[in-house]
């Protein structure tokens, strides 16, 4: 085909949806990290009340790992 002749379409830009899916994910990951942080600072203390900070911690970024994987689900179930 020449040159000349081929249609060449803009790329679109993410719609909002897609741009919220993608700040979730990022969320996803980001929590995922500090989860794992938090596991690694939980196994190296012996302080109980470093032990029992750690285990809050984790507890409150498991919660907002929940949240923020029902808000993906949600998203894609309105696609």
């Amino acid at each position: 085909m020449p040159e000349s002749a081929r249609i060449f379409f803009p790329r679109r830009s993410p719609g909002p949806r897609e741009a919220e899916r993608r700040e979730l994910m990022a969320a996803l990951a980001q929590t995922r990290g500090l989860i794992s942080q938090a596991y690694g600072s939980f196994n190296s203390v012996s302080d109980s009340d470093l032990i029992e900070s750690y285990v809050f911690e984790i507890n409150s970024l498991q919660a907002r790992y929940n949240y923020l994987l029902r808000r993906v689900k949600e998203l894609e179930a309105d696609s």
